[in-house]
């Protein structure tokens, strides 16, 4: 078995992708169409243009204009099934899958019909694809107290049955503006048995990733690359062993990493962090979770052993129940377990 086939018969987990970035690019250009008008691109062409990003605040700026083209509840179903078979196809088991409450909020989505969708297509990604879903819901940090608000509302009064984490991505450098909001939102969340799953640490520095664990009751860290600046932090991620969220396509198309060959992702297993590999918004990265298990392969030069381990932690690290956290381990146990051939 060569590596590549390694990795494609690898069982994966995924936990660090959103609802709008996973969009493929075909379902893109259909919703473009539908809604003319748009500064979407109506070709393959243009839209792989409109994917090349200057930087993490252009990247917001074309994720919100994709977002404005996910309109019914129908559009939203879409979506979470096209992700499904996408996984599937790559062998993935369980998605953690991030939704956006407040982006379906502003162009006059109920949450009722939103959840209604979100439960629909959770059956079905489990019925056709035999992929499992559950969902975040994440605050947009730049729209503060409002999106708080309206995320938590959702969250509390009409959660989709596959709900699980609470996070929040968005421009990190917005979130001191309304830290007390957050702060709240989080610990209602987790009072309601939620797990507090943020992003921290890939546009900001370490004291992001701070607030997000003692302000924010982080389990598990969205990203958290720029932990490496701080040594106590390291220190204590590695005592606690809190699990990342690692994108490395992701750090580097929205310009956190100036080239993959530089990615931290090496270091950080160097220090004994407990990684995951994940791909973010994989069709606006142009990747896939196989591709970010190749990178790591190619780049990084992992064996077959280490790409386990990573698999292994993503399935450890998820809010899947404990027999479902067995089945998958006991089937990368049995690849991992094979012999080897180049």
């Amino acid at each position: 078995m060569t590596i590549d086939a390694f990795i494609d018969a690898l069982p994966k987990v995924e936990l660090h992708v959103h609802l709008i970035g996973s969009a493929s690019v075909p379902t893109v250009l259909e919703l473009s169409r539908r809604h003319p008008g748009s500064r979407v691109p109506v070709t393959e062409e243009e839209l792989r243009d409109f994917y090349a990003f200057r930087d993490f605040p252009h990247f917001a700026e074309v994720y919100g204009a994709v977002n404005a083209l996910v309109r019914t509840p129908e559009d939203v179903a879409t979506l979470v099934l096209g992700l499904a078979a996408d996984l599937a196809a790559q062998n993935a088991r369980y998605v953690e899958l991030t939704v956006t409450p407040y982006a379906h909020h502003v162009v006059g989505m109920p949450m009722r019909e939103v959840t209604e969708a979100l439960d629909l297509a959770a059956r079905r990604s489990a019925g056709e694809h035999g992929v499992r879903v559950g969902y975040i819901f994440d605050i947009p940090g730049e729209y503060g107290a409002e999106a708080a608000r309206v995320t938590l509302d959702h969250a509390l009064q009409e959660p989709p049955q596959a709900l699980v984490g609470f996070g929040m991505g968005g421009i990190e450098q917005e979130r001191p503006h309304h830290r007390d909001a957050f702060r709240d939102a989080f610990r209602a969340a987790t009072a309601a048995g939620l797990r507090s799953l943020p992003h921290a640490g890939e546009m900001s520095g370490p004291e992001t990733i701070w607030e997000a664990l003692d302000g924010l009751g982080a389990e598990r860290i969205g990203h958290g690359i720029a932990c490496l600046d701080d040594p106590r932090l390291v220190a204590y991620l590695r005592d606690t062993q809190i699990p990342l969220e690692v994108c490395p396509t992701s750090n580097v198309c929205t310009g956190q990493v100036a080239h993959i060959s530089g990615h931290p992702l090496p270091r950080m297993l160097e220090e004994g962090l407990f990684v995951t590999l994940n791909s973010d918004d994989p069709p606006m990265f142009a990747t896939t979770l196989s591709d970010e298990y190749r990178i790591a392969a190619g780049v990084f030069g992992l064996d077959r052993r280490a790409l386990a381990g990573l698999a292994r932690n993503a399935v450890n690290a998820s809010c899947l129940d404990a027999e479902g956290r067995r089945g998958i381990l006991a089937e990368i146990d049995a690849l991992a377990e094979a012999p080897e051939t180049t």
